[in-house]
């Protein structure tokens, strides 16, 4: 890998702590000014790698590396960097909390008005989003581990008080998140005739089969999705559906709609965790809300949520209905992905929402929900193979590993960005609200590095690894280069220089852009860190080796070269030891092996021919 990532990030540490600590203050501002979102992207710019790589980690002051002080030296030293996020930690749990103790989860000025020119209400503004839902998880987390670390290494009674203040903060706000995505849940049930069903239908039939042996087929691979859907889906939005999924003539679709959907129930939880507001967002999933809660789900589940002991009992009780969630929804899109026998309708680009929306960008979000599903099935390297090729494709249909020189329809999916209706957010009055993204490129870099890490064919690997490299230099060119924001994202015009002249192309930082950048930092990090799969085809020849290896050195004691002197027993020894290692680390570093093996070979045909020297013979 041409990145490195460690340098990456704490040049981007510098960046951020210059621009955001100033005069003593955190100041939470940015391209789309300051909301629940853009506050917590900005926060978890330093909190992300702070708390998922050993090496940056901030929690122990006297632990802390030299060059990471010298990066954050803006915030501070090592003894009041923590403080003083501390302190920025806890005014933005305060800041997005209504004055009767509610968690505010809204859009705000991420919104966009669908009929541009049109007014957005104010209650609109208000409206929680399941983007925020799932970057609270994100950031809450993050801050309950940075606590319970943290507290351990204080003294200093008022500072622990501000510390068990700020983990009881952000444990309520982690709960109510947590709540959210459960009232934010969508099961879609439709008809096959419907225009619902006609394009599901359309979308899986590849092979142009007749319709009714296609639909037979698509219910027989969603029947065990179907029956949890209906059995095991007992609380939060989706349980009512389950009577619906009864029909054999139905089909369905899950994931997350936008917000907490129209009519969703209340949850009976026994944490503290405000007013659980009605739901207007329309009941049907969509893919990019879909995809950020399922990441966010991903965290509640992962090694260091479990070993720290993170959530609460009542966390963990609602941690495990999304993590039923997120396994169904998980399995459906992989399932609807790569239905039939031949080409995959993931291969069919550009996806196709039931609702005749269609963009590349979707395709690549459907791909992510396959890998997700690759790594707990049983799957071959055949299969990720042709997932590495759809992404191939799309860094050269979206522009990112082909050159753009004029405007052309490609590029808008960086610039200014996709956007997509909210169906449901006129009903509190005002017009339709939409949202928009333009992160095409850096979800594209780390599914290309996920990827990366399971294949074991080596060629494949080094295709996704040449692929990342050629992602990387295209979000290096759009950074910013010039002003207070230099050192961060975004500046689409580096990218495509006809953009330059457009004067919607900002150079004001984006902490939705940069802290996506970050997370692919952290996720090429976590490569590097993780061991490589092992190569099939190295370990079949590094087991070749060593037996050819093994025979020669049980042939040289057979001979007795451990009677001709003492240097030579000690050198056969040696040998033997090292032989050992090699068989050791065979199945997990095949090539370490075949270098080993490669050495005692060397090693005994020496042997070998000093012997027949000996002995007069050749």
């Amino acid at each position: 890998m041409q990145i490195q990532p460690r340098q990456q990030l704490l040049d981007i540490w510098q960046a951020t702590a210059r621009v955001s600590y100033r005069d003593g203050e955190w100041i939470s501002d940015g391209r789309d000014g300051g909301n629940s979102i853009s506050d917590a992207e900005q926060l978890l710019c330093i909190m992300a790698p702070a708390t998922v790589i050993p090496l940056f980690r901030l929690d122990r002051p006297d632990a802390v590396a030299s060059d990471v002080l010298e990066k954050l030296r803006g915030l501070g030293d090592n003894r009041q960097i923590p403080v003083r996020l501390i302190r920025a930690l806890t005014g933005y749990i305060d800041r997005y909390t209504a004055p009767d103790g509610t968690p505010v989860f809204s859009g705000a000025g991420y919104f966009r008005s669908e009929i541009e020119g049109e007014e957005i209400k104010q209650a609109q503004r208000d409206l929680d989003v399941v983007d925020s839902f799932s970057i609270s998880i994100t950031l809450m987390l993050a801050i309950v581990g940075f606590t319970k670390i943290f507290r351990q290494v204080i003294t200093r009674p008022a500072l622990i008080e501000q510390v068990t203040e700020l983990e009881q903060k952000a444990n309520r706000r982690l709960s109510a998140a947590m709540t959210g995505l459960l009232r934010s849940f969508a099961v879609n049930v439709f008809s096959a005739d419907s225009d619902f069903g006609r394009e599901l239908i359309r979308t899986v039939n590849q092979e142009q089969r007749p319709i009714p042996q296609v639909v037979d087929e698509l219910r027989e691979a969603l029947r065990e999705i179907n029956a949890r859907l209906r059995d095991d889906v007992t609380i939060g939005s989706g349980a009512a559906e389950g009577s619906e999924l009864d029909n054999p003539n139905r089909l369905f679709e899950c994931g997350w709609s936008w917000g907490v959907v129209r009519d969703a129930p209340e949850i009976q939880t026994e944490a503290d965790i405000g007013v659980q507001k009605p739901g207007v967002a329309q009941n049907a999933p969509y893919l990019y809300f879909t995809t950020v809660a399922l990441d966010a789900i991903q965290a509640l589940s992962s090694e260091r949520t479990r070993l720290l002991g993170l959530l609460d009992p009542e966390q963990a009780r609602l941690s495990q209905s999304l993590q039923l969630r997120f396994e169904l929804t998980r399995s459906y899109w992989a399932t609807i992905a790569t239905f039939g026998t031949g080409r995959w309708p993931l291969e069919d680009m550009p996806w196709r929402t039931t609702d005749g929306i269609e963009f590349d960008y979707f395709t690549l979000l459907v791909g992510g929900m396959v890998m997700q599903n690759m790594q707990v099935a049983r799957t071959s390297d055949t299969e990720r193979r042709r997932v590495a090729a759809v992404l191939e494709d799309l860094a050269n249909r979206s522009r990112i590993t082909r050159r753009s020189t004029e405007p052309e329809f490609a590029v808008q999916v960086h610039h200014p960005g996709l956007h997509f209706p909210l169906e449901g957010s006129e009903d509190v009055g005002g017009p339709t609200l939409a949202w928009t993204v333009a992160d095409i490129a850096t979800t594209l870099f780390r599914r290309t590095l996920d990827l990366a890490q399971m294949l074991t064919d080596g060629v494949a690997r080094s295709r996704m690894i040449d692929l990342s490299n050629a992602t990387w230099l295209h979000l290096r060119s759009r950074m910013i280069v010039d002003g207070e924001d230099r050192g961060l994202w975004d500046r689409p015009a580096g990218a495509f220089s006809y953009l330059a002249g457009d004067g919607d192309d900002p150079g004001e930082v984006s902490w939705y852009y940069t802290k996506r950048v970050v997370d692919c930092l952290v996720t090429a990090a976590q490569m590097i860190q993780e061991p490589s799969p092992p190569s099939e085809l190295l370990g079949r020849v590094a087991e070749d080796l060593l037996n050819e290896a093994e025979y020669l050195y049980d042939r040289e004691l057979l001979n007795g070269t451990t009677t001709r002197g003492e240097a030579l027993r000690i050198e056969l020894e040696r040998i033997g030891t090292e032989l050992r290692r090699a068989r050791t680390v065979r199945p997990g570093r095949p090539g370490v092996a075949v270098a080993l093996a490669e050495e005692v070979l060397r090693r005994l045909d020496r042997l070998s021919a000093a012997r027949r020297a000996d002995s007069g013979t050749t």
